[in-house]
């Protein structure tokens, strides 16, 4: 059902069978797959910065007060796609979907100097394409032990007792509860005594131009023997990412491509570093992107059946930010 570049997959496992530390993404389609050698990162126009591996060498500052202009689209246009994702909930072919939209924005920042001064989990800066500053990990591989932390729920944290208002709200936590089932029965095809470790954790995500909460949860488990230190392989059963795609997942996908109208590409992907031993990846949000002249910031949230068109609207402006602050 999802069309996949075997051939990149089975390289994949080829290098961590052997050891060998590399960097891959993948698209949200799993169309496009990227795998670089360690010592082939550098030519390849990738800027890279996790939390145990980075590609930046030097210091960077910024002598400029930031400019920064969204252009969302209107209500309505928003309502399009909403309608058409409410209209299958209601129908019972998707308890959630993740809704996402492109946004044009202006910014005095180049791609390069958000890389440099955004600050996230994740950074990846490829080439003059796009730049993401993600908060999200897909899976961590320790020790033959599989991590992965679905985040779902985001609040201003502005609002008066913000963190608790998010735990209690009644869409987030049903949104949340479904992508930590999502995950768990996904985890379990690839591992072994998967349980959740740690529910609805809050998280504070510091923004330029606000400060969020957002809610995530860890679940665990053992690789299952064949599939250990076969990257590729793990890759190819999990992708796409539950969190940015919903529940179902096949049916999800197709309301997501009729709802959506416009390619994802990488945004939504995931990509990670796998260092001959041990695995961190990520999730490709909080992404902006170069198209010709323009930038675009794509971005969205999952709708469930008690989601309100005027507050999704708003999540989606929500995070249509930069972490510099």
């Amino acid at each position: 059902m999802f069309s996949a570049n075997h051939q990149k997959f089975m390289k994949m496992d080829e290098l961590s069978l052997q050891k060998v530390p590399y960097f891959f993404m993948v698209d949200f389609l799993s169309e496009q797959v990227e795998i670089y050698p360690e010592d082939e990162i550098e030519k390849s126009g990738l800027h890279i910065d996790f939390q145990n591996f980075s590609t930046s060498k030097k210091d960077h500052t910024l002598h400029k007060n930031i400019e920064w202009q969204s252009f969302p689209e209107t209500l309505e246009s928003f309502k399009k796609g909403f309608d058409k994702v409410q209209k299958n909930i209601h129908l019972g072919n998707s308890y959630l979907v993740n809704y996402t939209r492109k946004t044009e924005i202006q910014t005095n920042l180049s791609l390069e100097e958000i890389f440099y001064h955004s600050n996230a989990k994740y950074k990846v800066l490829y080439k003059d394409f796009f730049v993401f500053f993600s908060p999200e990990t897909f899976v961590k591989i320790i020790d033959g032990k599989i991590l992965t932390y679905p985040m779902k729920g985001t609040i201003d944290a502005s609002v008066e007792n913000a963190a608790e208002v998010l735990r209690n709200d009644r869409k987030e936590k049903a949104e949340h509860y479904t992508v930590v089932d999502l995950l768990r029965n996904d985890l379990s095809m690839v591992a072994d005594e998967v349980k959740v470790d740690q529910f609805q954790h809050i998280d504070l995500i510091r923004t330029w131009q606000k400060d969020l909460y957002a809610m995530s949860s860890e679940i665990s488990g053992n690789i299952k023997p064949e599939f250990e230190e076969k990257i590729g392989s793990i890759m190819k059963k999990l992708l796409p990412a539950g969190s940015i795609l919903g529940a179902p997942k096949p049916k999800t996908l197709e309301i997501i491509l009729d709802a959506e109208e416009y390619d994802r590409g990488y945004y939504t992907g995931v990509c990670g570093w796998f260092d001959g031993k041990n695995l961190d990846s990520c999730v490709m949000i909080r992404f902006i992107e170069k198209e010709g002249d323009h930038l675009y910031f794509k971005s969205g949230g999952g709708i469930t059946h008690m989601s309100k068109l005027e507050d999704e609207y708003q999540e989606m402006k929500n995070k249509i930010y930069v972490p510099i602050h």
